[in-house]
């Protein structure tokens, strides 16, 4: 996300209008997670601003639409494909990865579909993948063979880290729906491909997460030292400081590893 009211105070001053919230997000972060495409084609209108909103060297990553990716999984989506690919082309030099999360039902057996779905794409399309079922995370023949197929094909494998909404009961109905709704896996930090991605939710106080991210500064810091280009998106439970605690994270990496400067918020936070 890229437009949250939590942020008016920190992103972009209040009432910037919210055609242009992108614009401000990108001056400070060179990423972000396009969950939007998960549930609905932009209009090309809406592909062109996010085009001309951000600079040359942003990158997207856009998920596959549900359509795919769960209701058919996968199988004859040949038209839904080529509508998705086609409608976001435009970004093409800007997408780092588009994301194809499959559900925890999708498992081992269906592995064929899997393949087959990826003979289909564009040789030169950048993939990531995020699997939820239980047997990928058992470290048995399945989760080997399926990361020797990813290595092989060059496709990186998401890593979900959600372990921060897990470690305190659910005591409030931010941290119920987050329960409820992010998957409870392993955490498995491995690198199938050149790109590695994380996906970190975290705790809405940002401090409360440094003991978790910790061993990600350092993780991080060494994909980079080995030439790897990692992207690692924060979230909380409930968005309100996940810019804090991603800066606070980037800046971590910036000890280990040389990276330019952040620039600074457009308003000093007011949390």
């Amino acid at each position: 996300m890229w437009s949250h009211p939590a942020w008016k105070h920190l992103l972009y001053p209040p009432g910037t209008p919210q055609n242009q919230h992108l614009a401000h997000y990108a001056r400070v972060f060179s990423a972000i997670e396009g969950n939007t495409t998960f549930y609905a084609l932009p209009s090309e209108d809406t592909v062109t601003r996010w085009q001309d909103s951000t600079p040359a060297d942003f990158r997207f990553t856009f998920k596959f639409p549900q359509a795919i990716s769960h209701h058919k999984a996968l199988v004859g989506v040949e038209q839904e494909l080529d509508t998705f690919l086609t409608r976001l082309a435009p970004l093409n030099g800007k997408i780092s990865h588009y994301l194809l999360q499959l559900p925890a039902q999708f498992g081992p057996e269906q592995a064929g579909a899997l393949v087959r779905f990826i003979e289909q794409l564009p040789k030169s399309l950048p993939l990531a993948i995020e699997v939820r079922h239980r047997t990928f995370f058992e470290k048995g023949e399945e989760e080997r063979a399926l990361n020797r197929f990813l290595m092989d094909s060059g496709i990186d494998r998401i890593v979900m880290d959600s372990r921060p909404v897990f470690s305190v009961p659910a005591s409030t109905p931010v941290l119920v729906e987050a329960q409820q709704k992010k998957p409870k896996v392993p955490v498995h930090a491995i690198a199938t491909g050149q790109k590695p991605v994380v996906r970190f939710v975290g705790l809405p106080e940002p401090a409360l997460n440094h003991g978790f991210l910790a061993p990600w500064v350092a993780k991080v810091a060494s994909w980079l030292d080995e030439g790897l280009s990692p992207t690692f998106f924060v979230h909380s439970a409930d968005n309100d400081q996940a810019p804090l605690l991603a800066r606070w994270f980037y800046e971590e990496v910036a000890k280990r590893h040389a990276l330019p400067a952040l620039a600074p918020f457009a308003q000093a936070p007011l949390f």
